[in-house]
C-alpha cells in the first residue's frame, strides 16, 4: 500500500536518503498527517454536532495532548539532535520552536473554549479557533517537512537516526 500525504502525493524520502534517516523523514510526514486527520475529525464533529457536549472536552483534550507531546518531543529530542549534528539548522529550529510556543497558546484557548462550550455559539467559537489552528499547523508542518525532512534525508545516521528516546512522542500516537 502506498502512503500518500494530504495533497494525495506519495510520501517518499529523497532519492539520496538511506537507512533509518529515510524512514524518519517519512515517519515525520506520516505523524503530521495523523495530526491533521485528528484535527479534521474534531472540527467536522463540531460542525455536525455528532459529539455529545460532554465528550467535546475529552476529544479536544486528546487532540491537544497528542499535538503537545509531538512538539515537546521535537523540541527536546529531534531538534536538539539535529542542531548537534547540523549547527547550520539552528535558525530553522529556532523558528519551529517559536511556532510551537504560538501553537501551545492556541491549544490552551481551544481547551478553555471546549470546556465552556454548551451552546451553539460556544461551539462556533471553538470552531473558529480550530480553523485558525489548522491554518497555522498546515504552514508549520509544510515548512518543517521541507526543512527538517531534507536534513533527515541527508544521511544523518549518527546522532539523529540512532536516537530512539525522542521518536515515540514525535512519531507515534495513542489511538484517538
Amino acid at each position: 500500500m502506498e502512503v500518500r500525504n494530504r495533497r494525495d502525493r506519495p510520501l517518499v524520502a529523497s532519492p539520496y536518503s538511506r537507512g533509518r534517516t529515510a524512514a524518519l523523514s517519512l515517519q515525520l510526514s506520516q505523524a503530521h498527517n495523523e495530526l491533521r486527520r485528528r484535527l479534521t475529525n474534531l472540527r467536522t464533529g463540531l460542525g455536525r454536532r455528532t459529539m455529545p457536549d460532554d465528550s467535546l472536552g475529552a476529544h479536544c483534550l486528546a487532540f491537544c495532548t497528542a499535538l503537545t507531546n509531538h512538539h515537546h518531543g521535537e523540541d527536546q529530542g529531534l531538534f536538539a539532535a539535529l542542531v548537534r549534528e547540523r549547527p547550520d539548522l539552528a535558525p530553522t529550529v529556532a523558528k519551529l520552536a517559536e511556532d510551537h510556543d504560538l501553537i501551545t497558546h492556541i491549544l490552551a484557548r481551544v481547551r478553555d473554549l471546549a470546556e465552556q462550550a454548551v451552546r451553539a455559539a460556544d461551539l462556533e467559537a471553538v470552531g473558529r479557533e480550530l480553523d485558525g489552528l489548522a491554518a497555522i499547523m498546515e504552514s508549520h508542518f509544510a515548512y518543517e517537512e521541507r526543512a527538517i525532512g531534507a536534513a533527515l534525508d541527508a544521511a544523518l545516521d549518527t546522532g539523529v537516526g540512532g536516537r530512539e528516546d525522542w521518536s515515540g512522542p514525535v512519531l507515534r500516537f495513542r489511538a484517538p
